[in-house]
This record gives C-alpha cells, sequence and structure tokens, in this order.
C-alpha cells in the first residue's frame, strides 16, 4: 500500500505535466537563489516523471514538460527517500548511464525530496548545472528551506481535496437516503445506485447482488448490461470472487489492485473483472445475510477511512432498500392475486364487444377500491337476446381495506340487481346505498350502474349514476357526449334523494366508456379538462380495436407514479347480425 498511498496523494495533489503557476514560482526561486540554469518541480509517476514545475529545460522537453524513468534522477530521491546532491553525474556509478546526461545536459545534479502529511516522499526539488559544480553549503541549505516550503504547499493541496472529497461523500450519503428511498423495485434500485457515483475518482462499475440461499445472483438493468453480467448471472457461494467472499465471512473485502486479485482469487474472478477492464474492488455485505454491494474502479484505489465509512453507510442503506423492495414485491403479488381474484372475466354477448383495463396505485399497497363488473341477466325466454348489466365504481381509498369493501360492495350491487323485477339500476344503487348506512363499508363509493337491452338492431342503455365522472358516449359518426345525469355519492345517508334511471340509445358502431377517477383526475389539473381530454382521445381513437383504445386512454399512466388505481370498461355496439 506504501506506493499506491504515494501514488493516491500525487493524485490529491493535482499536479501533472502541465504548467502550474506555484510549482513554476519554486522553479524559478531555485534558479535564481542557487544560479542555475536548470530547475525543476519533479513529481514521480509510476512510468514517468512530471515537471509542473519548471525553468530552463530546452526542446522538446520544455513543452512535454515530461520524461521516462529513463531519464530521471528523482526516481533515485524517491527510492532513497534523502537528498541526492551530484558534482558529476557522469562519474557517479548510479548515474552514468542515465540518458538525462546526453539528452537533457544533467551534468551538476542537487534534489530534495519533497513530500506529503504523512512522509511519503512524491518527488523531488532539484537544481541542474550543465557543468560540473560543488554544491556549497548555503546554496543547499537555501534550496532545503524551498524544498521544505514547496512541500507545504503541496501538503495544502492534498488537504484541501481530501475536505472536498469529506463533502463529496457527505452529499454522496444525503443523496443516496433520498435517491435510494424511493426506489420502485430491484432494478430501478440497481439504476438509482449507480446514478449516485460521478467525478473523476468515481468507481466505473457498482454492482448489487443478492443472496437466495444457494449463493448471489447478480440484479442487472436491462438498459445497461455488462458483458461480465451476461456471462456470470449467478455465483456459488463457494466461488472464488472478492464478493463471495465478503458473503461467506460477512465482512468486508477489499482488493487495491491487480496483482492482489490475481494472487488472492480464481482465475474465473480475474477475468471476469479484466472484461470490464477493473482492477480493483470494494464488496461490502448487506445487513441480514441479504446480499453484497460493490464498487470497482479501473485503476488501482487507494480507500480513505472517510471513503470506506461513506460506502459502507450507502450499503446500509442499500440494505433497506432491498428489504422494503422485496417486502412490497411479495405483497403486490399477493395483492394482485387478491385484485385478480375480484375483478370480473368479462362474458361474451352477441352483437357486443367489451374490454377492460384496471391499473393498481403505486403508493399504496397496489390494490384498491376500483372495480368494474360485467354479467349477464338470467331468467329471459330461451328465445330473447339476454340483457347486459356493467357496473364501474370506486370505494373512497385505495388500500387493501377498500378493496376489501369493493368486493362486498360489488356482490351486495349484484344481488340487489337480480332480486329487483325490473333490473333497475336506479333501485339497486339505492339498496347498496341503505346497506352503507347499516353496515360499517367505510367512508361511502361512487358508481355508475348501467343496464343494456337488446333492441332490434340496437341496444337501449339505461343508467345510474352515484356521484361517478359522467360515461362517456362515442355515436357512429365520431361525436362524443357526456352522460351527466347524476345522483349523491353511496354515502349511507338517512333519507337520501331518490335514484333515478336515464336512458339511451346504442345504434352499432357507438361505444360506451366506463371509467373511474384514476383516469382522468390530475394533481393541478381541472378534472373537466381532463374529462374533455379523454373524450378527445375517444374521439380518435374510438373505431380502433377496444385494446388499442384502451391503450390511447391510459398511455402516460404506467410512466409516473399513479396516486390512485384506475378501472375502465369500454363496450362497443358491434356490426352484424345477432
Amino acid at each position: 500500500m506504501g506506493e499506491l498511498g504515494r501514488l493516491e496523494a500525487l493524485r490529491l495533489a493535482g499536479l501533472t505535466a502541465a504548467a502550474d503557476p506555484g510549482m513554476d514560482r519554486f522553479a524559478r526561486l531555485v534558479a535564481r537563489f542557487l544560479r542555475v540554469p536548470v530547475s525543476l518541480v519533479s513529481l514521480l509517476e509510476a512510468d514517468r516523471q512530471v515537471f509542473p514545475g519548471m525553468v530552463g529545460l530546452a526542446e522538446p522537453w520544455a513543452t512535454w514538460r515530461e520524461t521516462p524513468l529513463s531519464h530521471s534522477f528523482c526516481q533515485h530521491v524517491v527510492v532513497d527517500g534523502r537528498p541526492l546532491i551530484l558534482e558529476d553525474t557522469r562519474i557517479h556509478p548510479r548515474t552514468c548511464a542515465s540518458l538525462a546526461i546526453p539528452d537533457l545536459q544533467v551534468i551538476a545534479y542537487a534534489g530534495m525530496p519533497l513530500t506529503d502529511a504523512d512522509g511519503r516522499v512524491l518527488g523531488s526539488l532539484c537544481a541542474i548545472d550543465h557543468t560540473p559544480r560543488k554544491w556549497t553549503q548555503g546554496e543547499l541549505q537555501d534550496l532545503g528551506d524551498l524544498t521544505a516550503a514547496c512541500s507545504v504547499e503541496l501538503r495544502l493541496r492534498i488537504a484541501s481535496e481530501r475536505l472536498r472529497q469529506d463533502r463529496d461523500h457527505a452529499d454522496l450519503l444525503l443523496r443516496a437516503s433520498v435517491e435510494l428511498g424511493h426506489s420502485r423495485d430491484l432494478t430501478d434500485l440497481t439504476r438509482r445506485l449507480r446514478r449516485l457515483f460521478h467525478g473523476p475518482s468515481a468507481p466505473s462499475f457498482v454492482g448489487l447482488l443478492l443472496a437466495d440461499g444457494r449463493g448471489l445472483w447478480r440484479v442487472v438493468d436491462p438498459d445497461d448490461v455488462k458483458s461480465v453480467e451476461a456471462a456470470i448471472e449467478r455465483l456459488d457461494l463457494d466461488a472464488g470472487f472478492p464478493s463471495t467472499l465478503a458473503m461467506r465471512e460477512q465482512r468486508t473485502v477489499f482488493v487495491p489492485d491487480h496483482s492482489v486479485l490475481v494472487e488472492d482469487f480464481s482465475a474465473e474472478a480475474v477475468a471476469g473483472y479484466d472484461a470490464l477492464g477493473l482492477s480493483s474492488v470494494l464488496c461490502v455485505p448487506l445487513t441480514g445475510g441479504r446480499g453484497v454491494l460493490m464498487w470497482c474502479w479501473p485503476d488501482p484505489h487507494v480507500l480513505t477511512v472517510t471513503e470506506e465509512a461513506a460506502l459502507t453507510a450507502v450499503a446500509g442503506y442499500v440494505s433497506q432498500a432491498v428489504e422494503r423492495t422485496l417486502f412490497v414485491e411479495n405483497r403486490l403479488s399477493t395483492a394482485e392475486g387478491l385484485q385478480a381474484a375480484m375483478l370480473t372475466d368479462l362474458p361474451a354477448v352477441p352483437g357486443l364487444d367489451m374490454s377492460a383495463l384496471y391499473l393498481p396505485a403505486t403508493d399504496q399497497d397496489m390494490v384498491g377500491g376500483d372495480w368494474y363488473d360485467a354479467y349477464l341477466l338470467p331468467g329471459l325466454p330461451a328465445s330473447s337476446r339476454p340483457s347486459l348489466m356493467v357496473s364501474i365504481g370506486d370505494i373512497i381509498g385505495h388500500d387493501v381495506q377498500a378493496a376489501a369493501v369493493m368486493g362486498q360492495v360489488r356482490s351486495m350491487l349484484r344481488q340487489a340487481t337480480l332480486g329487483h323485477p325490473a333490473h333497475s339500476p336506479a333501485a339497486a344503487l339505492a339498496s347498496v346505498d341503505a346497506a352503507f348506512d347499516a353496515l360499517p363499508l367505510g367512508p361511502g363509493a361512487t358508481a355508475v350502474h348501467a343496464r343494456l337491452d337488446p333492441d332490434g338492431g340496437r341496444w337501449r342503455l339505461t343508467w345510474s349514476n352515484a356521484g361517478h365522472p359522467p360515461p362517456l358516449l362515442r355515436t357512429p359518426d365520431g361525436r362524443v357526449s357526456e352522460l351527466g345525469e347524476h345522483d349523491l355519492l353511496l354515502l349511507g345517508t338517512p333519507n337520501a334523494h331518490t335514484r333515478h334511471d336515464h336512458t339511451h340509445d346504442l345504434p352499432r358502431g357507438s361505444v360506451l366508456l366506463l371509467y373511474t377517477d384514476g383516469l382522468v383526475e390530475r394533481r393541478d389539473d381541472d378534472i373537466d379538462v381532463s374529462i374533455q381530454q379523454t373524450a378527445a382521445t375517444l374521439a380518435a381513437h374510438g373505431d380502433e380495436p377496444l385494446p388499442q383504445l384502451l391503450e390511447a386512454l391510459s398511455r402516460g399512466l404506467a410512466d409516473a407514479p399513479q396516486r390512485d388505481d384506475v378501472a375502465v370498461l369500454v363496450v362497443r355496439v358491434t356490426e352484424g347480425e345477432w
């Protein structure tokens, strides 16, 4: 870690093969005080030396501000950790073969170590002459003083960058606590997690692996699948990967560079990391043995205390998000099964085409109080065409309790309809309203209840509206009108107003649209305007097959979080003899 730490300090200093005003100033001071033709602030990187401060180099070196290590005297200062003072480099056994002598005319050399706050030698501040020279004690004292000042400047830059990184880590934790808390599912969690990290020192790959009892499986973003994710979808717990080691031993595993990866892990793991161009990795186990979160970098990486603390905290947020997401997914599966059992299979009716849609609210229990219903009326003579009852309704609330009440209300509405000799929609709604007064069914409901009777070459619609958004009717000429007649909500109010039936003829080609307010109610939008927009969509797409019409009506709803569930029932009077 010594060399990695030194290179990390260089990175934090932010200096490379480009002129820096502060470092150039130190080079000028050395040239002036020691009266030398060349002075350098030389920093030693892994495979070259760079000169952010420079005076007197000839071209092309002055423009390049770097040399390969074959031209470096600075490397000896770094390795030894002490000054290198040479009167004539051509006769010293350590330097006599250096290419710096013929190419840069380095004959006399005095270099002193530039250090960081931890004493690591980052490079040298050096004076160079083109002829042999005996350095005086005063000159070396001046060079030492300037070297100490230059080292202080480097340390300030490193400390400033670390403070900035600490602020970035604090900002990361704040963003993670908010961003990850809004994840909708595991894929969305992975996307949000990867978006948290950006900047030059950010990991180039972030992966989430979850445990299933037999090993770890990857949560993959289908829009950003890495090659290794496609090739290795899951890992057995005994696999020789850093992530499986973290899972087995329930501890943080850090691999600082490629050499440690090769030494400590399997050839399959090395090949996987090589395929992604990765050299270092941090793996943190999620709490409760749920899985492992991993961050990877393309180059050797130095993990600071604050960075490790921040990433470990992020892993804690991810653990909570995973627990919540898995709970919601399990609850969603149960809720969807409950909702599917409650919603009606639409009957086949000669002369009518029907289709329905239900979308749950995304911010509740994913199941709610909206419903639709459709069923044939029994007891008619065999020669008669059957009449059809259709309903759309909304129990106030959108959670499992609302769904339970919805099931009761729908059943009571069916029973009230079938028990009335004339099958009057208004009478059935009045009976249900009385039940709200007598039974603990909650705060209330809205509904449209309707009967469709065959009438020669057309159908006759009889309906009653209990405070529900108005049905929309598209006539064969493409015009759409609201069936706006309505009565009060189902509130269980004693001495409620009389409910009324209304009628309308439906010629062939007519389309009747019943819907709940989730289709038309938007935050900050007028509901009447939304109903008009829905009517315009019905007018434009009313001739299309009903599934396509439903898709047009609901377009955009699935892309944004739904505060309310949505139920839609559409009935078309078809062409042909029946």
